[in-house]
């Protein structure tokens, strides 16, 4: 994925994440969607942010790779 396409990613999860928000009464109904589209914007955002990054190192943004759920999930903010 390139940074174009990871962007697009990243604005429709938070697209769909938005319209599961916005109906409160069915927002309970939502939860295990929610905490799925959350851990893919982190890890979207994560690839991103390596693509960036070994670009500004001169190195190849395409070697960069996806991290597990598992390990963007649970950065320390």
């Amino acid at each position: 994925m390139n940074d174009n396409e990871l962007v697009e990613r990243i604005t429709a999860l938070v697209d769909e994440e938005h319209r599961l928000r916005e109906n409160t009464d069915e927002a309970g109904a939502h939860v295990e969607q929610l905490r799925m589209i959350e851990a893919q914007l982190d890890q979207c955002w994560d690839l991103l942010r390596q693509r960036r990054a070994r670009r500004e190192a001169g190195l190849d943004p395409d070697d960069a790779r996806p991290r597990d759920l598992g390990t963007v999930t649970h950065y320390l903010n």
